[in-house]
């Protein structure tokens, strides 16, 4: 699985990346995850608002910081 958070570095990006990464060690899942912080890369996605949460090239979340338990509801709907 390939997973990206798309943000610039603010506090709310870095949330997500920390819960993201968080979920993935506690769900075992193979997974690699990768920071991406080129505004231009970002906007290559079509998304608004950081942060986002991209799973195998597919955009799943964005403009928010989802809960813990929500991030595992996405990443077990995206295996």
């Amino acid at each position: 699985m390939e997973i990206k958070v798309l943000g610039t570095g603010c506090p709310r990006c870095k949330t997500l990346e920390k819960t993201t990464r968080d979920v993935v060690s506690e769900m075992g899942i193979d997974a690699t995850i990768e920071k991406e912080e080129d505004i231009v890369k970002i906007m290559g996605y079509g998304i608004m608002h950081t942060p986002a949460l991209v799973i195998n090239g597919k955009v799943v979340l964005s403009g928010r910081v989802p809960s813990a338990s929500e991030v595992k509801e996405v990443l077990s709907k995206n295996k």
